[in-house]
């Protein structure tokens, strides 16, 4: 996936309003810099003149060990996959006297579905806006992230799916049937991504950018949006809920 250095810049450029990151920010470097979350964990903190933390592979392995280090290093903001963050809530469960002591302030969520309901038992520790927890669906072909949510304890009671908000501003993401028509509120349908985010496309590979990166009929002329071939449906409220993949 071919994706100019502009469209890194921009994704933070375009978030920087909802996080407010500087140099006093503290990051850690959990994933691998093969997983596209690792291009936010890096250049979030260079870009800001804040200090990363590179995470060891065996701390990453064990959440005890990785709780401990959050609180030793004074990390700020932390970015995980649902499936890592309910490890470290058990840990923080666990170890009262180190969860305690956590500086975090941002917890962003990405590269895979949230299930809204486990973080009940983490709001039972921990206030909503220390730290705020963020859900942000996201893809490769749209650099990184594509729609932003914060997150509350209200959020964890009463949902029983995986709300991931709204757009990021210079983004649009459109719900549309098998004939590329808008779906009403409430009525499953694709995802299709179009705006700034948008990726070159796929080295090499002219069959699938025409399959993936195609003609967006509500844009400007000329321009794309990608088909992520992600289901999900609009909320009475303009929220996305995502509910799975089309080819499940």
């Amino acid at each position: 996936v071919v994706i100019p250095h502009h469209n890194v810049v921009r994704l933070f450029r375009s978030t920087r309003h909802w996080f407010g990151f500087d140099e006093r920010d503290v990051w850690t470097m959990f994933h691998s810099y093969a997983f596209d979350f690792s291009v936010w964990e890096l250049w979030g903190p260079l870009l800001h003149g804040g200090t990363l933390v590179v995470v060891p592979h065996a701390v990453s392995r064990s959440p005890e060990d990785f709780l401990r280090l959050l609180v030793e290093e004074r990390v700020t903001v932390l970015n995980q996959t649902p499936s890592a963050f309910y490890q470290l809530m058990q840990a923080d469960r666990e170890n009262p006297g180190l969860g305690g002591r956590l500086a975090l302030r941002t917890v962003v969520f990405g590269g895979e579905a949230l299930d809204l309901w486990r973080l009940e038992d983490w709001y039972t520790r921990h206030e909503d806006t220390a730290p705020v927890l963020v859900n942000m669906y996201g893809i490769t072909e749209t650099t990184v992230h594509v729609t932003h949510i914060a997150l509350d304890r209200g959020h964890a009671a009463r949902a029983a799916g995986s709300t991931v908000g709204r757009a990021i501003p210079d983004l649009r993401v459109y719900v549309l049937d098998d004939r590329l028509r808008p779906v009403p509120p409430g009525v499953p349908g694709e995802m299709y991504v179009a705006g700034e985010g948008l990726a070159r496309g796929y080295l090499n590979r002219p069959g699938l950018n025409a399959l993936r990166f195609v003609a967006d009929p509500f844009g400007a002329p000329g321009s794309r949006m990608y088909r992520s071939g992600d289901v999900a449906r609009w909320t009475a409220d303009g929220q996305l809920d995502f509910v799975g993949r089309a080819d499940d």
